[in-house]
């Protein structure tokens, strides 16, 4: 057997994707962002020029689970998308230690995911299915990961969904909540978004594309502010939660169960 090595989940998530284009044209009317088989295809492209450290918290993934997560527990990765987390694990840790069910909305996402996990990781007992995170019926499990997904959910579903969840953890576990955040200070947000702009015309987008996106995610991704996140993760029963990354108005943290 060839062991997976953790420099391919970015081999592994490109592979037959294609430049992030969508909004390269002038749109006579901006459709409201969705997880369809064009953002699929380009999805990889898209979020490592689109997220600010990514690629980071990807790589701590793994480093989080071997500290935290107790051996041969399950994982839950929600909005699992293309399977980085699943590819994530398992470049670090050996088949027998954890078990892990990618949860996605979007069939395209979990078709490619699956096929991504069976070409790259075949060892592992990693499933995938298409489901709604608010109505997911969740066992038993050591750590859940919700990358960038919170923040597609109504503000009225948030509460609940991260109060199933802590139920869901077993005692010791972690969850680790990673969103593009908003600064409660109107000063402070205005040069994150100015930078993250920036950002992303270092990364080769265009006025067009990026006025385009920012349209096209007016009422789809509505972001919180990190003390609101924080203080959600409290409600539901979290004795301790603790911003861990930030990189401009995006940010990850997590939250330990007694």
């Amino acid at each position: 057997m060839t062991p997976f090595r953790p420099d391919s989940i970015s081999n592994a998530m490109n592979d037959a994707s294609y430049r992030d284009a969508i909004f390269s044209t002038p749109l006579d009317r901006v459709a409201s962002f969705s997880f369809d088989e064009q953002v699929v295809a380009c999805f990889p492209d898209m979020i490592r020029r689109s997220v600010p450290g990514y690629g980071q918290i990807l790589g701590m993934l793994g480093v989080i689970a071997a500290r935290h997560l107790r051996h041969g527990a399950h994982v839950y990765d929600l909005g699992c998308s293309l399977g980085a987390v699943g590819l994530a694990l398992a470049g670090r840790l050996s088949p027998e230690a954890f078990t892990l069910t990618g949860v996605d909305l979007s069939p395209a996402m979990v078709e490619r995911a699956r096929t991504t996990f069976a070409q790259e990781c075949p060892h592992h007992a990693i499933e995938v299915v298409e489901g709604d995170i608010r109505h997911f019926n969740y066992r038993a499990s050591g750590m859940i990961v919700l990358n960038f997904t919170l923040q597609f959910l109504a503000p009225s579903d948030r509460d609940a969904v991260i109060e199933k969840l802590y139920e869901a953890l077993e005692p010791g576990g972690v969850l680790v909540l990673s969103e593009k955040i908003v600064a409660a200070d109107e000063e402070e947000n205005a040069w994150l978004v100015e930078r993250y702009h920036d950002f992303k015309r270092a990364n080769g987008y265009s006025e067009l594309e990026i006025s385009q996106k920012r349209t096209a995610l007016e009422n789809v991704l509505i972001p919180d502010t990190l003390e609101a996140h924080h203080a959600r993760l409290a409600r539901a029963g979290f004795p301790r939660s603790q911003t861990w990354f930030q990189y401009l108005n995006f940010a990850s943290l997590i939250a330990f169960k007694n």
